[in-house]
């Protein structure tokens, strides 16, 4: 990888002197699902601060609509659902790690149930769906298209039950404290209270992913890669930035938000046709629409291109109507505001950056690089999707690994039973304060740049001209001490962008979410391995 300049190791200038305080065992940044199953699991033994820079709801979980892959049909088996696991990830997955999870999804999911979440059934037993890439029906769903809000809301309620958790909603982690490769919590910034010091045993980043680095994504505006930003200007590994996951269809609508049409729609049995009304899937992969989503992703771009059109489209008209309302509900009522039917006509579609495959290097048991931080979810990198996500999978993993995340914090926090041990930290970062920079102009730019050059497809001139040009951005932003969030997450995006960039031109292959032109085929004796930095 080229040798970039070394971000600075903090944002914003602090001093523990005239900062404000707090206190608590673990730390945990983000409200998804990940974050939420680590605290949830960590207050058992010890209290425990969740922050979000957001409403607590605002997150991917809540607008995950598929659902969650899970070994819980009589006839599935955990073998089954590691190798379809295992087939996706093209030889990257760690198979530890993907045995893990999906061996304990099954009890997770079935403590979510305990919990209370309604689960979508028929004769009282739980309904399955199959996906692309699945060998077999193991997707349970909540109302229809509506999993992840579900999941989500079940699970801040029983946050806010416990007695050892407290929640800060509106609350930007700008940066870990570390010294000696240690972490000591954060430094945040609350909407009202201003800049305060968190201090903390041990800190779980679930802060999610980074889809706002690209012009047309799935994910919510506070997807800006900030867990993996501050824990690589902290010094943590960071692993696999080139994988970005590109969901092939989300709904298409120039000039309105890019809104998820879920895989299970076509594993319903929509079907993808193009502008002149032609199925084409069928000449790209044996499996057609059910075929992996790099595969179906890679298939509509050439379509788009082939066709010279903006966009294909999903065809569902065959399917019962009453069927597919009942199905697909929050669908439907997207596509009637936009005048479209989705029992009479097509729907227009193209693909989205959709999920940060790589991230946060950790081991088993959700450790990072750095002593007691933890990572989970999206932000980290557990090997479990190798260079390509199963659909649903997702879920699972960040069910599981923050449960294990929480575990191990709470149970090493018993263990070595140390009293918190804030110290003196003055930090000047020495930046200009003053900005005449139009940030959302600059992020805007970002965003084209980085779907045009490290989209779906990419090439060495046009990684090279998107280097250049965020280097460029860098070099005037990258100065400046921000006082807002829009100054941060710019920042954030800025790092996150340079090193997605960065680990895509040093793999010269072809693999999964990364396809390069320049490089088609897949090389499993040079690149049959992870890209690591540091």
């Amino acid at each position: 990888m080229k040798k970039q300049k070394e971000p600075k190791r903090y944002l914003i200038s602090f001093d523990s002197n005239t900062t404000s305080h707090v206190f608590t065992d673990v730390l945990v940044i983000g409200s998804g699902l990940a974050g939420l199953s680590a605290a949830i699991q960590a207050a058992g033994y010890g209290s425990v601060l969740v922050v979000t820079k957001d409403k607590i709801d605002e997150n991917n979980t809540a607008y995950a609509q598929g659902g969650i892959a899970v070994v819980l049909s009589a006839h599935d088996t955990v073998m089954k659902h590691m190798k379809d696991t295992l087939d996706a990830g093209q030889g990257l997955c760690n198979t530890a790690a993907v045995r893990t999870i999906v061996s304990e999804g099954p009890k997770q999911v079935k403590k979510l149930i305990e919990y209370g979440a309604a689960f979508d059934k028929e004769d009282d037993h739980l309904i399955f769906t199959q996906e692309g890439g699945h060998s077999f029906p193991r997707i349970i769903r909540a109302q229809g298209d509506s999993t992840g809000r579900e999941v989500e809301h079940t699970l801040i309620h029983v946050a806010r039950e416990h007695q050892n958790i407290k929640i800060f909603e509106h609350t930007f982690t700008i940066d870990l404290i570390t010294r000696d490769n240690i972490c000591h919590g954060a430094v945040a910034w609350h909407i009202k209270k201003g800049t305060m010091l968190i201090w903390a045993k041990r800190t779980i980043l679930a802060t999610g992913g980074c889809g706002q680095v690209y012009r047309e994504t799935t994910n919510p505006d506070v997807a800006t890669g900030d867990g993996v930003a501050m824990a690589y200007r902290a010094g943590a590994a960071l692993q696999d930035m080139e994988f970005i996951q590109f969901h092939p269809t989300t709904l298409y609508i120039a000039g309105a938000v890019r809104f998820l049409i879920t895989e299970t729609v076509r594993g319903e049995g929509g079907i993808l046709r193009n502008k002149k009304g032609v199925r084409f899937m069928p000449k790209y992969h044996p499996q057609a629409e059910l075929a992996p989503r790099d595969v179906v992703s890679q298939s509509i771009l050439k379509e788009m291109q082939k066709t010279d059109h903006t966009n294909v489209y999903i065809d569902v008209r065959h399917i019962a109507k009453d069927r597919l309302y009942a199905r697909f509900p929050k669908i439907k009522e997207i596509c009637a505001s936009f005048g479209i039917d989705i029992a009479k006509d097509l729907i227009p579609v193209r693909p989205s950056a959709h999920y940060m495959i790589g991230g946060v290097k950790v081991n088993r048991f959700s450790r990072t690089s750095i002593q007691q931080l933890y990572a989970c979810g999206e932000v980290a990198c557990t090997g479990m999707h190798g260079a390509n996500r199963l659909g649903s999978n997702s879920l699972l993993e960040g069910l599981v690994t923050g449960h294990m995340a929480g575990a191990d914090a709470g149970k090493s926090i018993q263990r070595t039973k140390r009293e918190l041990m804030p110290y003196a930290v003055h930090e000047s970062v020495g930046l200009s304060k003053i900005s005449w920079l139009d940030l959302h102009d600059i992020g805007n730019s970002l965003k084209s740049l980085m779907w045009r050059d490290a989209g779906i497809e990419r090439d060495e001139r046009h990684l090279l001209e998107a280097e250049e040009m965020i280097e460029m951005w860098c070099s005037y932003v990258m100065d400046k001490e921000f006082s807002n969030t829009i100054g941060w997450e710019l920042q954030n995006m800025l790092l996150v962008s340079q090193l997605i960039v960065s680990f895509a031109r040093k793999r010269k292959e072809s693999r999964g979410v990364h396809h390069r032109t320049d490089y088609p085929e897949t090389d499993n004796i040079q690149w049959k391995k992870h890209t690591i930095k540091k």
